[in-house]
């Protein structure tokens, strides 16, 4: 792969790297070498320190190819792209406990479950929104053949190291930074970066243009919903529908890895999507097998993106070594223990042997045949790299049955996956029994484009997007019975803001699923499941993808909640509101308004107001939008801060005072600290006579 012609860089005078800005797309950039006697040598990592030194271990190791995978290839040049994802583990210790608290439990038959807006908060610290448990490598790999070379070649590996698993950025990267290292060395990475440190922030869901030199890359971040939540929840991050619109702009992800390539990668096992749809769903452990790094990644990032927009909370990883610190974990156990939910894409046919109790086993892609190079070609539209033309296999798509389809079918069953240590083949091994059936109206949509390579890029796009589309609809639909745990309630109609909102319904997993029996899933999942489809249910609230969903979801919704009440309390006519109360509900207004008020000064007094307004003003402009407040309205709503706020509060404070009896203000005087804060009120209303002075009291119980 050589670099573009179109493409240039500026002169070195330009090049100027601002680390911090950097940081917030890049946590560094690796050259790794293969050495014949030392194996993997990091060369350079840019910035220095910015990863520890076993993190320089497991990435050395991941950012190569499994020999044992590889064809024998007498070309010159041999590139390829790939990424993997690793564990942070200094990271994930120190947050370990609070992580456990979000993510942690199979147990779903707890009586309920429910979320407070103090255990998911809005992230106001940007170094956090950057910070993640994993680590994403992307990598280029080049492998150049030299008989005058010790065992005729070398291997060099250019990483790009990332805290966001954004493959639509970074892979388009690749193919103009990979080129231009091999073109000018160790100056690329300054380059590179340098035009990344001048990259705005990155925003998820939004389209954005990412100059590199006189080039722009164009992509869509994936949305809010499926990014990591270890900087908690992201001001993007506002209420949207449980099961969100179907855009008719394909372009627009509406999860993880929108740009992978479904159709290509799985094409010999399309019938089988459904039965991979339901075991991502349920968070199954799953073994991806495939001939190359770049087709194994593809395998995984598609299940991934199946499952769409639900969070997936599965721990995948798109190229798994056995040089990974955990292979020694999943290799100890022992037939009839439990695998993690996990989903491993391999090239290492040793696995086979060695994770042999995984329950879920896929075989994709199709060995290479000896070529000049492999062919990358980007697609304008999304940035992504299209798999090798090999990846998609030469067979025509079959829908029919025919009898020398279910004898295939019999000796693999019988075989075992362990005849892919002879030939390579496209299969799955499973005993997980579908409840979904195969649509075949979306398969008959499908188009086969044969063997040209150029149509067969462009089919592919257009059958990814009937995939995606069906199975974005599919999962939409399957998680729209939750709905009901996720209204946010607003005061009716002539009704006092000033009280508590009321809860969110309490979730019973027994009782939902009673119900659910009940009144059914809705017709468009009854024509699409059998008669057993509470079973996926079930699974699905034993899983490990249902609780941090679950959960991340009612932070939202208690969020958005909070901020209509405060706008509310915000736009309330007090006067008209009390001349209806009785003397016990003017009391407890009086007390709801003093603890409300009591909150916004102390947002207001926050060290870290100042940085914080920021990102809550985003978020409630995003939940008024959400819920259809006009132009004018959200514009001056999410200007309303704390300090407007204490100043409206204050007002409705005194109104309610001054209609209280004089033995009840003279009751509620008792405090000092209240008493204080009503002098700082109007100063046209005449307050009653400390009583403090003759009773000596100086704090009310």
């Amino acid at each position: 792969m050589s670099r573009s012609p179109l493409f240039s860089i500026k002169s070195e005078t330009d090049i100027i790297v601002d680390e911090d800005s950097l940081q917030r797309w890049v946590v560094a950039f690796c050259i790794i070498r293969f050495d014949l006697e030392q194996g993997q040598l990091i060369e350079e990592c840019y910035p220095p320190n910015s990863i520890s030194q076993n993190e320089e271990l497991e990435v050395a190791f991941s950012s190569f190819p499994d020999s044992v995978s590889q064809q024998h290839n007498r070309s010159s040049i041999h590139d390829c792209i790939f990424f993997f994802r690793i564990k942070r583990r200094e990271l994930f210790e120190r947050s370990n406990k609070s992580a456990s608290e979000i993510t942690g439990t199979d147990n779903y038959e707890a009586s309920h479950i429910s979320v407070g807006r103090k255990e998911l908060k809005i992230s106001t610290n940007k170094s956090k929104l950057h910070e993640s448990k994993y680590l994403y490598g992307f990598v280029f790999n080049r492998q150049r053949h030299d008989e005058r070379l010790k065992r005729g070649g070398e291997q060099k590996s250019v990483v790009i190291l990332s805290h966001s698993p954004f493959s639509g950025v970074f892979r388009p990267l690749l193919q103009i930074m990979g080129p231009l290292y091999f073109d000018i060395g160790k100056k690329a990475l300054m380059y590179i970066g340098s035009c990344i440190s001048n990259w705005p922030d990155p925003t998820p869901g939004q389209m954005v243009d990412l100059p590199i030199g006189n080039a722009t890359l164009k992509v869509t971040l994936p949305p809010a919903h499926c990014l990591p939540l270890d900087g908690g929840l992201l001001p993007e991050e506002s209420s949207s529908p449980i099961a969100p619109l179907l855009s008719t702009n394909q372009s627009i992800p509406q999860g993880l890895f929108h740009d992978s390539d479904v159709f290509g990668i799985f094409r010999g096992l399309l019938m089988q999507l459904w039965r991979l749809w339901e075991l991502l769903l349920i968070g199954e452990p799953i073994l991806v097998i495939a001939p190359t790094p770049p087709q194994c990644c593809e395998a995984v990032a598609s299940l991934v993106s199946l499952i769409a927009p639900l969070y997936c909370s599965v721990d995948f990883r798109p190229y798994f070594t056995i040089h990974d610190p955990e292979f020694a974990r999943l290799n100890s156990l022992q037939e009839g223990s439990v695998f993690p939910s996990m989903i491993l894409g391999v090239t290492n046919l040793f696995f086979l042997k060695s994770l042999r109790f995984i329950p879920h086993i896929i075989s994709v892609g199709c060995a290479a045949p000896n070529s000049s190079r492999i062919a990358f070609t980007s697609r304008a539209s999304t940035g992504r790299i299209s798999a090798p033309n090999e990846a998609f296999g030469l067979q025509n798509i079959s829908l029919k049955f025919s009898p020398s389809n279910l004898l295939n079918a019999v000796k693999l069953k019988r075989e075992g996956p362990l005849s892919l240590m002879t030939e390579h083949r496209e299969a799955i091994w499973s005993t997980y029994a579908a409840v979904t059936k195969p649509d075949t109206s979306i398969l008959n949509r499908l188009i086969d484009a044969g063997m040209s390579p150029r149509v067969e890029e462009s089919m592919s796009v257009v059958n990814n997007e009937i995939l995606r589309r069906h199975f974005l609809e599919l999962t939409t639909n399957f998680l729209a019975p939750f709905g009901p745990y996720f209204r946010a309630t607003t005061p009716s109609e002539g009704s006092s803001p000033f009280v508590d909102p009321p809860p969110l319904p309490s979730f019973n997993a027994d009782e939902f699923l009673s119900n659910l029996s009940t009144r059914g899933p809705g017709k468009f999942l009854l024509k699409r499941m059998r008669s057993n489809w509470l079973d996926l249910y079930r699974r699905f609230l034993k899983g490990h993808n249902f609780l941090p969903w679950f959960r991340r979801k009612r932070a939202i919704v208690e969020q958005e909640q909070h901020i209509l009440w405060r706008q509310a309390r915000i736009n309330a006519n007090i006067g008209g509101l009390i001349l209806k109360m009785s003397e016990l509900e003017s009391v407890d207004s009086f007390n709801a308004i003093e603890r409300y008020l009591l909150e916004e000064m102390q947002a207001s007094h926050s060290n870290d107001y100042c940085l914080e307004k920021e990102n809550v003003l985003d978020w409630n402009e995003g939940i008024l939008r959400a819920k259809g407040f006009g132009e004018e309205s959200v514009h001056g709503s999410v200007n309303v801060d704390s300090e407007v706020a204490c100043k409206k509060l204050k007002s409705n404070l005194q109104k309610v005072f001054s209609i209280l009896p004089k033995d009840v203000q003279q009751l509620l005087l008792m405090n000092q600290e209240r008493a204080a804060l009503l002098q700082t009120t109007h100063q046209g209303v005449e307050l009653p006579e400390d009583p403090q002075s003759h009773l000596g009291v100086n704090h009310m119980t």
